[in-house]
């Protein structure tokens, strides 16, 4: 699916070097901040725009029952490998309208979208949120990081204001239940990270 996916511009090139950086850093230290606003007990979880499964794996061994999402054949393959003592489940599907998934018809208690959502144009994060908003089961969490600063050579990124993603998961029906930030865990000049989390009514 990578092919047609515009957001993935560069990274399947760069996988096995992506996947070195990935694996580098740990769910704890990406997600600090925002664990004690994640389910505490077992619930469904989806990690869209899952890379290399560091995330993913992370939960299922936490006891959640885990889908893991990469457009990126060549990071999902890296992702397989890695983690393959860990039960996930991935799929090749894409934001904004996540095709596959939705007809599924799965709800997810738990839904990560960690260094996706600036890959995503103004329409697409219009269209994207309402998906994703609507694979959130009654009372789940939505978390999100989102870059900001130079985009690497390449790469398919814009600047999203973080007032912009409020104001859109307020439109589809969810709350604000966090607004944060943090700076790069790589120490790149310029970078920084919004943290956003929100739950479903």
């Amino acid at each position: 699916m990578n092919d047609t996916v515009a957001g993935t511009q560069g990274y399947g090139v760069e996988a096995d070097a992506l996947a070195e950086q990935y694996e580098s850093v740990t769910f704890e230290e990406v997600h600090g901040a925002l664990l004690h606003l994640y389910p505490a007990s077992p619930v469904r979880a989806l990690d869209l725009g899952a890379g290399t499964g560091r995330d993913a794996a992370a939960l299922a061994r936490l006891g959640h029952t885990v889908t893991a999402v990469e457009p990126t054949a060549e990071l999902r393959l890296h992702g397989e490998r890695l983690h393959a003592d860990t039960a996930l489940t991935w799929l090749d599907d894409a934001l904004p309208d996540l095709p596959v998934l939705a007809g599924r018809g799965e709800r997810f208690g738990l839904i990560l979208l960690t260094a996706v959502w600036m890959h995503l144009d103004a329409a697409e994060r219009a269209r994207g949120m309402r998906t994703v908003a609507a694979l959130l089961a009654p009372g789940g969490t939505l978390a999100m990081t989102v870059r900001s600063g130079p985009v690497p050579s390449g790469r398919r990124m814009f600047d999203v204001p973080e007032d912009e993603t409020v104001a859109l998961a307020e439109a589809a029906g969810l709350r604000v239940a966090h607004r944060g930030g943090r700076a790069d865990l790589h120490g790149r000049p310029g970078v920084r990270w919004s943290e956003l989390v929100f739950s479903a009514p």
